[in-house]
């Protein structure tokens, strides 16, 4: 069960890599999308980790809220 679980969380996870554009945006390079991301963990690291993690969320909530390719999260 925790296999099934792992592959769902990661096969979402993918989804909102496509939901952000980042494939199209990026060319499918997956060298700059890890970079995107790496430096998001970053930030995350950093003193002003609960003003970006607000920022991001927000922008999140609306990206979910336009329905932009929302077929990629009809089962949640």
């Amino acid at each position: 069960m925790k296999r099934r679980e792992r592959t769902r969380q990661l096969i979402e996870l993918g989804g909102l890599v496509a939901k952000a554009d980042l494939i199209e945006l990026t060319g499918d390079d997956r060298a700059v999308i890890l970079g995107l991301l790496v430096e998001a963990a970053a930030m995350l690291r950093g003193d002003e980790r609960e003003q970006q993690l607000t920022l991001w969320r927000r922008r999140g909530r609306r990206a979910f809220a336009d329905g932009r390719n929302s077929d990629l999260f009809s089962a949640e």
